[in-house]
């Protein structure tokens, strides 16, 4: 990734330290809660979609979960059996339209992500913080939640890193001022995550 895009070979060491905080969450049955704003948010969702099921690799699930599967309703079972995939624990805070709209209306609106993180996060879980600024105050909130829960905090960030490196664990800093190029760098780096993750929990 890095021959690819030489810009990030200054945070080649923040973004094996984050992937180790993330391969130390799966292997402990940890989950990853993803929080941004905007074009970010949808970067949140996409990790989601690498994570929960197949990405490069097929993922079939083990012989004992079929075997449980077939006992319950063997034609199902079967059919199940072939299409489910193997999973890493993974949930976006940003498409639940029911209960943020229902928090920012009747509490804080800048507390929503930081209301999920404590509804869904426990100890040896990570938050990943993504915010091209490193200033956005709901993603803010949020860290300050997961600390305090006993969550590790991987931050995806441009800039300077803002405020939001002195919540991290590890924090990758893309070395770039305008937002839509920080995010044209973020994608790479969470592609590569998730292909780490993959090969390391499914590789065989």
């Amino acid at each position: 990734m890095i021959v690819r895009y030489p810009l990030l070979e200054s945070e080649k060491s923040s973004l094996l330290d984050a992937y180790t905080l993330l391969e130390a969450c799966f292997r402990t049955s940890g989950k990853l809660l993803i929080a941004g704003n905007g074009g970010s948010a949808s970067d949140a969702e996409h990790i989601v979609g690498e994570l929960m099921k197949g990405f490069c690799r097929q993922r079939r699930i083990s012989r004992d979960l079929s075997k449980q599967l077939c006992a319950v309703d063997s034609q199902m079972g079967a059919r199940l059996s072939e299409k489910l995939q193997g999973t890493l624990t993974a949930i976006a805070l940003t498409n639940h339209v029911a209960l943020s709209t229902a928090y920012l209306n009747d509490a804080d609106p800048l507390l929503g992500f930081a209301q999920q993180v404590y509804g869904y996060g426990s100890a040896g879980d990570v938050l990943l913080a993504i915010s091209t600024s490193g200033n956005s105050g709901n993603i803010l909130y949020a860290c300050v939640t997961a600390r305090a829960l006993g969550m590790k905090v991987v931050a995806l960030t441009g800039k300077d890193g803002g405020r939001l490196k002195q919540f991290a664990d590890a924090a990758v800093t893309v070395p770039l001022k305008e937002t839509y190029q920080i995010q044209e760098l973020h994608l790479p780096v969470y592609h590569a995550w998730c292909l780490m993750l993959e090969e390391q929990f499914f590789g065989g």
